[in-house]
């Protein structure tokens, strides 16, 4: 593996006093449905509101002087942005940000409020990385991606860690899948401890670009599409260098859900644990409640993120929206 448990442990202590030790709490309603015990990995209680925090601390934290006095760039559907602002801010750097016009507004304008500098670039992520590579080239900024790269992918693999010293005994663990840093890092971590532990990606039905790929063995562009799960949209790269490999060698599932099981996610995440999150954050309570996921013991869910518009929010817990709409 190219990232392995060394890289991670050594990550944990990079990021010690940069990061939450989140909570893995149980969730009584789940567990019953379930049959199991479930626990719930409260990665949403992070300062910038999602897991991202991690890879982001750990490869500011990993940069030369020289890099960090150039300053930063990234692609991002919000959450890696957020955390790459607050990362950058807290060690003085400056940071652009690139996102397509997909991402909603609280997202934007949480990233302005951190001091970075924010371009909206066309219709998906990879149209944002164009610009993110233009800055690379012609103004120096150091590339740091929201998925594809080691120090991203040791990072996050910290949640992992901690996940087996809270539930060691952990049957599986439901993971967001996206261009698949969380996934590789988490699975990397939870493998190296405890090889026998089921590591499970869950994304949406809608442009999920890792499950494409995967089934086609190699990466694919898939087209952008909106989603309740925005923070899961974009594609993996068709150079993708690390997460589509250890995705396919680490995941032991990949599970998809329609607009409507994610809605039915971010429902039940607030009536019935007291939890605000976002469609991302959402999709393995989604799956549960789905039946898509079956296993033989105790379970844990990462609750990636609660970055969400809160209107839509409201719209969701209230019923008025389904999430269909994000099909039509």
């Amino acid at each position: 593996m190219p990232v392995t448990l060394q890289h991670i442990r050594a990550a944990r202590e990079r990021i010690a006093g940069k990061v939450e030790r989140t909570p893995c709490v149980p969730s009584q309603s789940l567990s019953e449905r379930a049959g199991h015990p479930v626990h719930l990995k409260l990665e949403h209680h992070q300062a910038t509101g999602a897991f991202k925090l991690r890879g982001a601390s750990n490869a500011i934290a990993s940069l030369s002087p020289e890099e960090k006095s150039r300053g930063v760039v990234a692609a991002s559907t919000g959450n890696h942005g957020r955390a790459l602002a607050h990362a950058a801010k807290l060690d003085g750097m400056r940071a652009v940000i690139c996102m397509s016009s997909l991402v909603p507004e609280n997202k934007l304008d949480a990233i302005r409020r951190l001091g970075a500098e924010v371009r909206i670039v066309g219709n998906s992520q990879d149209d944002a990385q164009q610009e993110v590579d233009r800055l690379a080239a012609e103004e120096g900024l150091v590339m740091l991606p929201p998925f594809d790269h080691p120090d991203i992918v040791a990072g996050q693999g910290t949640i992992g860690l901690e996940i087996m010293e809270q539930v060691p005994d952990a049957a599986s663990v439901l993971v967001p899948l996206s261009g698949g840093g969380l996934a590789a890092g988490v699975a990397a971590a939870v493998k190296g401890v405890s090889p026998g532990t089921k590591v499970i990606g869950i994304s949406m039905a809608r442009g999920a670009a890792m499950k494409s790929s995967l089934d086609a063995g190699r990466p694919l562009q898939v087209e952008e599409l909106s989603t309740l799960a925005d923070s899961l949209g974009g594609g993996i790269g068709l150079d993708n260098r690390l997460t589509f490999a250890m995705c396919r060698d680490l995941l032991d599932d990949v599970v998809l859900l329609a607009e409507d099981e994610i809605a039915a996610g971010i429902r039940h995440a607030y009536e019935q644990e007291r939890e605000i999150v976002e469609g991302a954050g959402a999709v393995g309570i989604g799956a549960l409640l789905a039946g898509k996921v079956k296993t033989s013991g105790p379970i844990v869910l990462i609750l990636s993120g609660k970055n969400i518009d809160m209107s839509l929010h409201r719209r969701i817990v209230c019923g008025e929206s389904s999430g269909r709409e994000c099909a039509a």
